[in-house]
């Protein structure tokens, strides 16, 4: 099959054959019908995840056609449309069987800790427990477009955030991830701040419901004026870059008994910020928390958001992509100019 690989960390990437997967006995075997580009993909060719071993196919936010089928998967057949959530997890752990499969222990991340679906197919293990029927109305677009960054934010806002109706909401980072929480955000009836250094992503926030939108470049205090736009500070606030200084950022715009959530993945130097511990989450009771990939069981309330016209994540794709074009989609994030998600449909 045909797949773009790269032999080393920020070699471009090259489509070649490679050999066919084998087809889990509890999986399946997906014939990609699309898959995002997403900036955690960016994290794998660089080098900068931990579980990416050269040589390497990216790609986690695929959609596609069920071709093989094992013999201990019951639940899928050959022809179904699916997707599923990019961490697999094993299903049979506590975590797993308390709801809480993003924190299993014996996870298979596609894309990272094995080869990813920027192929032309991809196998998913323990499909019974991760693998996602798509509905009829789904487009494999759409469904590649929602990938990692609508799921993400989906639970990061609802299930783990809490946000209501009427409590306000900063994102830190109007990339696919923090656009998609602005879109989540305002479908919750969340009054939405958006902030970024770029026109395009800010003018793309306001167009998906965002209420007010500030362009951090040149303000000396984000936190400050995060504070003054919203009356006080933020109930609820995301850093969708996973940078020191949006971190920081989003703390310190959330008024008091505020919830943090860390969205974007913080690397290298940016993995261990400081924190006032005293001014901000003992004084001002703050809680910090951290969100990861969503349950293949949540997708549900997801799907009937977007049935009922609350959301549409195919407003988020500003741009689909033959597959050979996908090394340089990559190498383009080595800044943050891009506004929208990228999508591969040409294999």
């Amino acid at each position: 099959m045909k797949a773009a690989i790269f032999d080393e960390f920020r070699d471009p990437l090259e489509v070649r054959e490679v050999a066919e997967p084998d087809c889990p006995p509890d999986g399946v075997v997906v014939r990609v019908e699309a898959c995002g580009v997403c900036r955690s993909d960016w994290h794998a060719w660089t080098g900068a995840d931990p579980d990416v071993a050269a040589p390497h196919v990216p790609g986690h936010e695929f959609a596609g056609v069920v071709e093989e089928v094992g013999p201990d998967c019951r639940r899928f057949k050959r022809g179904d449309r699916v997707t599923a959530p990019f961490i697999l997890a094993c299903g049979e752990c506590p975590d797993c069987r308390g709801g809480d499969p993003t924190v299993c222990s014996d996870q298979h991340v596609v894309g990272f800790s094995a080869w990813g679906a920027f192929a032309e197919r991809v196998p998913a293990p323990r499909a019974d427990f991760n693998l996602v029927a798509l509905p009829e109305a789904m487009g494999f677009v759409a469904a590649a477009g929602m990938g990692c960054r609508v799921t993400t934010a989906f639970r990061g806002l609802v299930d783990r955030a809490g946000l209501r109706p009427g409590e306000w909401l900063a994102v830190h980072g109007c990339g696919g991830v923090g656009l998609s929480a602005v879109m989540i955000g305002a479908a919750l009836g969340a009054p939405v701040l958006a902030i970024d250094v770029n026109d395009e992503a800010l003018a793309l926030a306001r167009s998906l419901g965002a209420t007010k939108t500030l362009d951090a470049g040149g303000v000396a205090d984000v936190g400050a004026a995060v504070r003054e736009l919203t009356g006080g500070g933020a109930e609820v606030s995301i850093d969708a870059l996973g940078v020191t200084e949006t971190f920081h950022n989003s703390v310190r715009g959330l008024r008091k008994l505020g919830r943090h959530v860390q969205i974007g993945m913080p690397l290298g130097r940016h993995a261990e910020p400081s924190i006032p511990l005293l001014e901000l989450v003992y004084s001002r009771q703050i809680s910090v928390m951290g969100t990861r990939g969503i349950a293949a069981s949540r997708f549900p309330a997801l799907f009937e958001m977007i049935a009922g016209g609350r959301l549409d994540p195919a407003r988020l794709v500003t741009k689909t992509i033959p597959l050979k074009e996908a090394g340089a989609s990559l190498a383009a994030m080595d800044d943050y100019t891009a506004a929208g998600i990228t999508v591969i449909d040409r294999f």
